[in-house]
């Protein structure tokens, strides 16, 4: 007679899933790129800045939204690395069709905290 199996332990992060492959891991294309435009986008049901990002060939500029206004301005984001997802589908919010996921954790509040290099990689370096 087989033993039962426990129930796979349940996270308290809200959201949280449970373990994947590295495989799968490999299939979320995660790269680096520079914001070279950034704009308020007061249309948005949320505060949130239009971005382009350059990815370097062969991923070209890239355009996304995000909810970046607590602790950034278009003014400040200009230049800045960033990290961000780019085999995602495009999704329209508002009037902008996002072609990546710019990349980001909560900070105490709930505001988005960029994630980024440390130190400056070349454009469209893959994370891994």
């Amino acid at each position: 007679m087989a033993e039962p199996t426990a129930p796979a332990p349940q996270s308290a992060e809200k959201g949280r899933a449970g373990p994947i492959s590295y495989d799968a891991f490999e299939t979320v294309d995660i790269r680096v790129g520079t914001v070279i435009a950034a704009e308020p986008f007061p249309e948005a049901r949320k505060p949130a800045i239009k971005l382009q990002i350059d990815f370097g060939a062969p991923l070209g500029i890239r355009k996304s939204s995000a909810q970046l206004t607590v602790h950034y301005t278009p003014e400040t984001l200009v230049g800045r690395q960033v990290v961000a997802v780019v085999n995602f589908a495009p999704r329209q919010i508002g009037k902008v069709m996002s072609e990546v996921l710019v990349l980001g954790v909560p900070d105490a509040n709930g505001a988005v905290v960029l994630l980024r290099p440390d130190l400056e990689v070349p454009l469209g370096g893959k994370m891994f």
